[in-house]
């Protein structure tokens, strides 16, 4: 698969004890995002932060959060990011959802990957 230069980043902002279908939800958004088939998804887990309820989550051992920060980034081109909100929307209870137009410089598999296809 290729990227175009230009295209959009999708970061979408949910608690790490938020889940979808039994399941966590940003594991839920990434395999969702890989049935899609969208270019790659990764997942960030965040020591601090606080969302629309001001509520601070943290990984400090005196203050210890249950329900870390999480990120998930997503980058597509637009029509497919864009067909994929739908369905993102109604996955997501609390948290936040951006769109930020981005340059693509490079994008392709691992050495690896790359050399795994090589040998078959």
């Amino acid at each position: 698969m290729n990227l175009p230069e230009n295209a959009l980043q999708l970061r979408i902002y949910v608690g790490e004890s938020d889940r979808w279908n039994h399941r966590p939800l940003y594991e839920a958004i990434v395999l969702e995002a890989r049935t899609q088939r969208l270019a790659g998804a990764t997942v960030l887990k965040c020591p601090m932060g606080f969302g629309a309820s001001s509520h601070v989550h943290t990984a400090k051992i005196l203050q210890l959060s249950g329900d870390l920060p999480m990120l998930v980034e997503i980058i597509d081109v637009r029509e497919k990011i864009e067909a994929f909100l739908p369905l993102l929307k109604e996955m997501i209870g609390g948290g936040l959802i951006t769109l930020q137009e981005v340059k693509v410089v490079h994008y392709g598999p691992g050495k690896e990957a790359s050399h795994s296809s090589d040998e078959g």
